[in-house]
């Protein structure tokens, strides 16, 4: 992230004192997930927003911890999407081939197209076509968090995050458990099945935890096909937010313009562009990956803090619907794909 974009986005030092309750509330509520998740095997996002979503009365105004939960669901949270770039690099590319990868990005670009077709038939808003095809075809939660922060506010985006964020972490759940049958049942070879389960499983645990159930070769397929659908995390969010200026649909709430290029996404594709170069030794990339989850952890428990559980129910099951739709859609267009290629 660019220090001029950053700086602007800190507490001066005088409000960091004000920051801390709802920073350390944030922390506490991520920590707690975690050790659920890893004693209980359910997803950690899932159980951060949840856990958020039970403490939401921390956020009302007048609250000492409301300014520092604020603060948290916007600020870390772009800090952790411009650290999952320490990730990303072009050996990627290279190992996995041209129509693979092209199977991948179609895979993407045609989701998020079929997102803004169908939330028409269901009555939902471009805004939150894109949210959900976002999140669906790249990578989930963290998608769908990097995504808000581009679009322009409205007086139901953050009820709308949450219930993404819910929505895609348990589809997410349910395709790490039946899509390695699926696979199976297509007799897919270990290297299909890699692409298959990184192409279309939505958050990057999954696709792990999917993955490895088959064995070591699909596993790391899947993951490396993953990272190259986080990969388009920073051009789709450039996209739509070039499209969001060019339509004069950008949030003025601050008085100005935002930035052409904002500030978390220049942060991702710096540290994308270092790990290319080898610039970013293995260990650091490692460290980066772990502070990103943790960042993103603590974020979404913030954005949970916020959302009121009885406004986020009011989102219909349209919108069930549609994510459903999206999922579908992308696991038989990557399905085809591979039969394609034979």
């Amino acid at each position: 992230m660019s220090m001029t974009g950053l700086a602007g986005r800190l507490p001066a030092p005088d409000d960091l004192r004000s920051m801390f309750p709802g920073f350390a509330v944030s922390v506490l509520v991520a920590a707690t997930a975690q050790f659920l998740s890893e004693h209980y095997g359910a997803p950690a996002m899932l159980l951060a927003l949840l856990l958020g979503l039970a403490l939401n009365f921390l956020a009302e105004d007048g609250t000492r911890t409301a300014p520092g939960i604020a603060f948290t669901a916007r600020t870390v949270l772009r800090l952790g999407v411009a650290l999952l770039g320490a990730r990303i690099s072009v050996d990627m590319l290279a190992q996995l081939g041209g129509p693979a990868i092209a199977l991948v990005i179609a895979g993407v670009v045609l989701t998020i197209g079929f997102a803004l077709l169908a939330s028409r038939f269901v009555g939902r808003s471009w805004r939150f076509a894109l949210l959900t095809g976002g999140s669906v075809a790249i990578c989930g939660a963290s998608a769908a968090m990097a995504i808000a922060a581009v679009l322009p506010k409205h007086e139901k985006s953050e009820r709308d995050l949450v219930f993404t964020v819910l929505c895609v972490t348990v589809l997410s759940t349910v395709a790490m458990v039946v899509y390695p049958m699926l696979s199976n049942l297509f007799l897919f070879d270990a290297r299909d099945s890699g692409v298959f389960l990184g192409g279309t499983i939505h958050d990057v645990a999954q696709v792990v935890g999917a993955g490895f159930s088959i064995g070591p070769e699909t596993g790391e397929t899947a993951t490396l096909v993953k990272l190259i659908r986080v990969s388009m995390l920073a051009p789709v969010v450039l996209c739509f937010s070039l499209v969001i200026r060019q339509m004069g649909l950008a949030d003025l709430s601050e008085g100005r313009r935002p930035p052409l290029l904002p500030g978390f996404v220049l942060g991702f594709l710096v540290l994308a562009a270092l790990n290319s170069i080898g610039l970013i030794p293995q260990m650091v990339a490692d460290w980066a990956g772990a502070l990103s989850r943790w960042a993103l952890l603590i974020a979404i428990a913030a954005v949970g803090i916020k959302t009121s559980l009885a406004r986020m129910l009011e989102v219909g099951a349209g919108a069930i619907v549609l994510m459903v739709a999206e999922t579908v859609f992308l696991g038989v267009f990557i399905v085809t794909g591979l039969h394609l290629l034979g």
